[in-house]
């Protein structure tokens, strides 16, 4: 049987003493598309960002393909197979194309190699008529979009967005959007979202994650998850969807949150 592309096995972690994941194990399938649900503080940014190794483990295992994530040299390895994208987009000051490189030169990527991706992202974004502009000039959408062609330009094997479309217009909201589906499905890259979107879980993903104070407190299908809710926000979460779905057979409908 093939390992899990990765797999969480008993993980807790501390923030300022506070413990935020309490003994959290979730596995994730290579080409899985994962959501992480819950309410305000339930922990699934705290672990997003666990699983990117951008928190610090307490006590568990975070494991990659049945291997535990052990010495300097495994841990270069798996960030180098990884990008995050933050609910709130963290540009260099320096250019748009200088900010979408900046995974590729933290990874020795050769000069022309890096410039076919950078053209490649900021074309698959919509964004190549802005590469020499400040990325501090930029509108939220727009940086938006710089961020998320930073993380793909990678070309990562696994990627974590943190409620990614968070606080921008609706039109936008639904052309990046359907530009995510489409390159998650089209470049077979596996997926964590935190998201508070109902839409993003029934369109997006194939798996969800409920999660609450800490704890995983169910897990499965979009379609278990939500046919029987452990929790109040997750129940809350189901009967939005069960509106999206009504909606969506007579009109496009709005996201949920």
């Amino acid at each position: 049987m093939t390992a899990p592309l990765l797999e969480a096995r008993n993980l807790s972690l501390q923030r300022g003493g506070v413990d935020v994941l309490k003994k959290v194990s979730l596995t994730i399938q290579e080409n899985d598309v994962q959501a992480l649900i819950g309410s305000n503080g339930s922990g699934k940014t705290s672990l997003l960002l666990a699983f990117a190794r951008l928190l610090p483990i307490s006590r568990g295992e975070l494991l990659v393909k049945g291997e535990t994530i052990h010495g300097e040299q495994a841990e270069l390895a798996y960030r180098r197979r990884i990008s995050i994208v933050f609910q709130e987009p963290l540009l260099l000051d320096a250019s748009v194309a200088a900010n979408v490189a900046a995974g590729l030169s933290l990874r020795k990527t050769p000069r022309q190699e890096q410039q076919e991706r950078v053209d490649e992202a900021l074309e698959m974004f919509n964004i190549a008529g802005l590469s020499r502009r400040s990325a501090h000039t930029l509108s939220s959408g727009e940086a938006r979009r710089v961020s998320l062609a930073r993380a793909f330009a990678i070309r990562p094997e696994l990627i974590f967005l943190d409620e990614p479309f968070t606080a921008l217009d609706l039109p936008l909201r639904e052309t990046l959007f359907s530009l995510l589906a489409r390159l998650l499905s089209s470049n077979g890259i596996t997926a964590v979202i935190a998201t508070h979107d109902c839409r993003e879980v029934l369109q997006l993903c194939n798996k969800v994650a409920v999660m609450k104070k800490g704890h995983l407190i169910g897990s499965g299908t979009p379609a278990d998850v939500l046919a029987d809710p452990p929790d109040d926000f997750s129940a809350a979460f189901a009967r939005h969807a069960h509106l999206q779905v009504g909606r969506s057979a007579t009109t496009e409908g709005h996201p949920c949150s």
